[in-house]
């Protein structure tokens, strides 16, 4: 069973909040549900639309085309109708004009409530959920809950949509118990919270905003502390001030943010002070389309920053690896005193995912600070590269420095100290290699002679896409660097065809790909018109280039 219902209307009418209640409401109920959300970088106005697949078994990734339209204003109807499947329906008010449209009274059933027209969205909800012959009384309860002070009102409303149209289809039931509900940025919030978040630091900008605000909104639940500074400069260095201190920290942004972020990355290169950045990328360059979704920024990521110094990029596929991969950067970031860049996307920060269970995460993050006795050498050579910890306030003289140094941290430019200290640094890659290992940083779906590669938010679409697809397996790749060579090398060695999936240009995972195994990857399946990949686009894209 799959259904595809698109939700429509004028930026500021509730079209993401009234998704956003049926997505949690169907998934209280035990169906499997993802919602992919449209909107235009406008302050006020436009169009905004949300497309929730609806299913009995998991799925990962939206569709283009509709079993049922539920349109807040004609526009809906005018640019998403030929999208309609030849059974679909529109769920509308009377007042607008479509193909198999079931009409409702909006207008009168305000009229007789006494409520505002905002309450329309409510009822159309109401009457959508009693043409898929769905209980009112699920719905009720999460209207309650998402609507506390209003809840008699706005579910007066959806009973009133509910009784005014005829059940037009039957959804079956489901086994099961109610399930996750998330969005891949409340995952990466929640994530990092788990791993001790004590500070978040950032400055708006999109699509990292909804961390900020998930996170503002939790503060004292969660016993944690979220500053907006001036600008993203100042985001990075309070963060790296803040660890240094001994705070466990994690700064947000998005591409042209992080560009200004640069300078500091190295400084942290140099001061092995942790930092751990959650980079939601947008299409670029410049402002590019900053409510819409591309993976440019992929190498960035990688290659950000003067010098040469160790790093961390890691970019999960879904919420809820969104979830695990937070806490895994800011478990690296502070045990081997690095950088940890959490790569994703508008479309997995944005979408919501549903899941049935999270188990315990693999990593035990802490802020493995020493227990401070003696004399204290803020950056002593190990065999290892990792200089143990501590923090002002133990006792300890605790120096951090951009300028190149000894092992106490005073400035040194003599050659031997210069090597001495850049191999220091550098040795961590090595360990940072082995740990990865044991953090499954290649993922191998489906069986088949032929591979697809891709990495980060393709991940739902490129899995919904394999039963399409005849004698195709699927490789996720979700650690950028250190770069699990020996891995991908090995899939794409017993594999007769290879195709890379990238919402890019120019295929960049295919570039770092050739550059770690020497292999080269010629069939590609590219998107860059600033819209995530369907399953649809995947089958399509795989079949023309086999």
């Amino acid at each position: 069973m799959e259904k595809v219902i698109l939700l429509g209307g004028e930026a500021g009418k509730g079209s993401s909040k009234t998704s956003a209640v049926l997505g949690k409401t169907l998934t209280r109920m035990g169906y499997y549900v993802f919602n992919y959300r449209d909107y235009p970088s406008l302050i006020r106005g436009g169009h905004n639309f949300n497309v929730l697949k609806i299913s009995d078994k998991p799925v990962y990734s939206h569709d283009n085309s509709f079993d049922i339209i539920v349109a807040f204003d004609q526009i809906t109807i005018d640019l998403h109708e030929k999208n309609l499947k030849g059974d679909g329906f529109i769920i509308a008010d009377s007042r607008l004009k479509g193909k198999n449209v079931v009409a409702v009274d909006i207008e009168s059933i305000i009229k007789n409530l006494n409520a505002p027209e905002v309450f329309g969205n409510n009822i159309l909800l109401g009457a959508l959920f009693k043409s898929l012959g769905l209980p009112m009384s699920s719905l009720a309860k999460t209207l309650q809950e998402e609507f506390p002070k209003k809840a008699g009102m706005v579910e007066s409303a959806a009973k009133a949509g509910y009784d005014s149209v005829e059940k037009k289809t039957e959804m079956p039931e489901v086994k099961g118990n109610g399930k996750y509900f998330i969005s891949g940025n409340e995952a990466v919030g929640s994530g990092a919270v788990a791993a001790g978040l004590d500070i978040y630091f950032a400055y708006p900008m999109t699509p990292a905003t909804p961390v900020l605000h998930f996170l503002a909104s939790k503060q004292k639940e969660y016993d944690i502390i979220v500053v907006q500074p001036e600008n993203e400069i100042a985001v990075v260095n309070a963060s790296l001030g803040a660890n240094y201190a001994g705070a466990t920290t994690m700064v947000g942004t998005s591409g042209g943010g992080f560009a200004l972020m640069v300078e500091a990355l190295s400084l942290q290169g140099m001061s092995e002070v942790p930092l751990v950045v959650y980079l939601a990328s947008r299409p670029a360059p410049s402002t590019g389309v900053p409510t819409y979704s591309e993976q440019g920024d992929l190498k960035f990521a990688v290659n950000a920053g003067h010098g040469e110094f160790p790093r961390v990029v890691v970019a999960p596929g879904d919420a809820k690896e969104a979830f695990y991969r937070t806490m895994e950067a800011i478990y690296l970031a502070n045990k081997y005193r690095s950088l940890s860049i959490v790569l994703a996307d508008k479309h997995l920060g944005e979408s919501n995912y549903s899941f049935d269970d999270f188990s315990a995460p693999s990593v035990k993050p802490g802020r493995f600070l020493m227990d401070f006795k003696g004399d204290y050498k803020s950056y002593k050579i190990t065999k290892a590269g990792v200089t143990s910890r501590a923090v002002p306030g133990q006792g300890a003289f605790v120096r951090a420095t951009s300028y190149e140094h000894d092992e106490y941290g005073y400035t040194r430019e003599d050659a031997e100290w210069r090597i001495r200290m850049t191999d220091k640094r550098l040795a961590k890659i090595g360990q940072l290699e082995n740990e990865i290992k044991n953090l499954d940083p290649v993922s191998v779906y489906g069986r088949g002679d032929n591979l697809i590669i891709g990495w980060g938010s393709t991940k739902g679409a490129i899995i919904d896409a394999l039963g399409g697809l005849d004698g195709y397996r699927f490789m996720q790749v979700s650690y950028i660097v250190p770069f699990p060579a020996s891995e991908v090398k090995r899939e794409i060695e017993k594999s007769r065809n290879v195709v890379l999936v990238e919402n890019s240009a120019t295929g960049m995972l295919g570039d770092i790909i050739a550059e770690q195994t020497g292999k080269m990857i010629e069939k590609k399946v590219l998107k860059y018109d600033a819209r995530p990949f369907t399953a649809q686009d995947v089958i399509n894209g795989v079949e023309k280039v086999k």
